[in-house]
């Protein structure tokens, strides 16, 4: 699989690797939760879901109708190191993120 980059002003973002062994995801149960502004664009954020979290369009598509029209949405599973990771990258563009357990 190619790398992803999105460009977010003057410097790149690098999607973060994927797990690719089952015995690496044994450690779930954290989620991370994007709330919505008023300053990204959709656009912003539908690329920005699909770098950090590495899921595809159409996901991202939907969580950021949830993070519009509902306030927020739970955008990734996972370990926690893997959420916070995501969330950092999320948190860039200046959106507001938490990572908790579930």
């Amino acid at each position: 699989m190619g790398r992803i980059v999105f460009a977010a002003g003057p410097g790149t973002i690098e999607a973060p690797k994927l797990l690719d062994n089952i015995s690496e995801q044994s450690d779930r149960g954290w989620i991370v939760t994007v709330f919505n502004n008023d300053y990204n664009t959709e656009d912003e954020v539908i690329m920005i879901l699909i770098v950090a979290t590495g899921c595809n369009f159409e996901e991202a598509n939907l969580e950021t109708w949830e993070i519009h029209n509902l306030g927020r949405s739970v955008v990734h599973h996972g370990r926690e190191c893997d959420c916070r990771r995501a969330s950092e990258i999320i948190a860039k563009i200046g959106i507001k993120v938490e990572v908790n357990q579930e």
